[in-house]
């Protein structure tokens, strides 16, 4: 029967590709359609809009900010700053905290150490500030809806910027994960599914359904948020301890002396945070607007095992948006177990474009389990030696401010799997000044190059997509390359030869 559908759907018309003719160098020799293709051809789109632009997508997935939010909090002395020379009154200051605290569950209060954390971030991290704002488009109404469900104050979402940044990837240097930065026990507890193939503490909504279940139950045993707060950064054990410390006392700022350095940081770093997200306009800062929010994407539950690389191919979505979208796969595979379900996250274009080829998508998928199949123990040897032939030599890339993995994986012709595995990467998250290693094909990643950047044209090659294509060219986008091609959808055909400039 699998047969029967594979052959069906191999069965496609030249008129389809007929179609497409007029838009193909005359002058150029076509290559032959492969099955992914003929297969891409035939599927059935209901909804052309664009994906995530890329460029929006690495800034979401960016690991700067976090390491700058982790450094203020852990390393810096908030007590010792000494006074900022930044332009707002003390007494501006005081009048605007009693304001935020009428209308706030928590306790705020005017100290020199607040002052000192809401100066330094104005000063030294306005422009982290104003990405952190447009990043927040993408998450707060999803975690405003979850906090209300478990009424709990919907200011607590500017807790997963002095946690994470906003990162989903995020990881610290003590193995906490995710947008809330959950340690592997407490996630357990939580019900964070973490194994081979799944860790879900990096998943947006479960982590944060989780979250907002520990904190309800962190205020069940305090009482009080900023205590809360300040719990679930040191443990309530540690609060505990510090309350008796203090003779008793159950006002943070009466007993923070006796917290943990980090600790001791960290509400302030809360309160200033929220205090500046209100106050933006009055500081002039000027976030950009976020392209895409989290609930223009959805979920399917899959069928069958499928890769990343197998519905990024069929679905023209590049790999690196498919993993930041579903963080929770750690090796880019979607497992599928009998009596479980696993989903995939997509934008809701691609979903509906997943869901109206749907058979066509599992078909495919058995029809490269099927090749993989026929390969011998013999012939996988020889492939996997082949990356290390002769022909190919070790490179070393030094990664710059900007780039992102996939990016440098495009300009030496790899995948974002190959670089990873070579470095031993546990995510797609890099950071400037580290240095990668590289076993490419030189002779072939010039030849890619020269292909990308001839007389501002590019010729679609099989397997191409918009957004492979829009890579390969910094500072573009598949937007740009509709807009300049005059493409309505985002099937492209194998021959045809694209502007890539305007």
């Amino acid at each position: 029967m699998k047969n029967k559908i594979i052959a069906a759907l191999l069965g496609i018309s030249s008129v389809v590709f007929a179609q497409e003719a007029e838009q193909v160098d005359p002058n150029l020799a076509l290559p032959k359609l492969t099955y992914l293709d003929s297969l891409k051809s035939t599927f059935i789109n209901h909804n052309t809009s664009s994906c995530i632009d890329e460029r929006w997508m690495a800034e979401l997935s960016n690991e700067d900010i976090f390491q700058e939010m982790l450094t203020d909090v852990t390393e810096t002395n908030i007590d010792s700053l000494g006074n900022i020379n930044y332009d707002l009154s003390t007494d501006l200051l005081k009048k605007r905290l009693v304001k935020l605290d009428a209308q706030s569950p928590f306790n705020i209060e005017y100290t020199p150490a607040l002052e000192n954390v809401i100066k330094a971030f104005l000063k030294n991290r306005k422009g982290s500030l104003e990405r952190l704002m447009a990043i927040s488009e993408y998450y707060f109404p999803m975690f405003e809806e979850h906090l209300a469900k478990y009424n709990v104050p919907l200011e607590i979402k500017y807790l997963a910027i002095v946690e994470s940044a906003l990162n989903p990837k995020a990881r610290s240097r003590v193995g906490a994960t995710g947008l809330w930065q959950f340690m592997y026990p407490t996630g357990k507890q939580y019900n964070l599914e973490v194994n081979s193939y799944v860790d879900e503490r990096y998943d947006p909504l479960k982590a944060t359904e989780a979250a907002c279940q520990y904190l309800s139950n962190l205020y069940g045993i305090f009482g009080d948020w900023s205590l809360v707060l300040a719990s679930y950064n040191a443990g309530p054990g540690n609060v505990s301890k510090a309350i008796r410390r203090s003779g008793g006392s159950q006002n943070y700022w009466n007993i923070r002396r006796n917290l943990p350095r980090e600790t001791a940081n960290y509400v302030p770093a809360f309160l200033a945070t929220m205090y500046i997200f209100e106050y933006k306009k009055e500081h002039g800062l000027q976030p950009k607007k976020a392209t895409a929010s989290y609930f223009e994407t959805d979920t399917i539950a899959v069928k069958r095992e499928l890769t990343f690389k197998q519905i990024s191919e069929l679905l023209d979505i590049s790999e690196e948006q498919i993993e930041f979208l579903n963080p929770i796969y750690k090796l880019n595979v979607i497992p599928f177990v009998e009596g479980k379900q696993h989903y995939i996250r997509l934008p809701k274009n691609k979903l509906g474009l997943f869901l109206s080829n749907e058979e066509k998508v599992y078909a495919y998928a058995d029809y490269q389990n099927s090749l993989k199949e026929k390969i011998s123990v013999a012939n996988t040897a020889v492939a996997n030696n082949s990356s290390f032939s002769s022909n190919s030599g070790v490179q070393y890339h030094k990664i710059k401010r900007g780039e992102s993995i996939g990016l440098i994986a495009d300009k030496y012709n790899v995948s974002v799997t190959e670089l990873k595995r070579w470095n031993k990467l546990r995510s797609n998250t890099i950071q400037a000044g580290k240095t990668l290693k590289i076993y490419s094909d030189v002779k072939t990643a010039s030849v890619t190059t020269q292909k990308a950047s001839a007389g501002g044209y590019y010729t679609v090659q099989p397997g191409d997509s918009l957004f492979s294509i829009a890579r390969k060219y910094p500072g573009i986008s598949a937007d740009d390359l509709k807009k300049w091609n005059d493409i309505s959808g985002d099937n492209i055909q194998p021959g045809m030869k694209l502007k890539t400039n305007g």
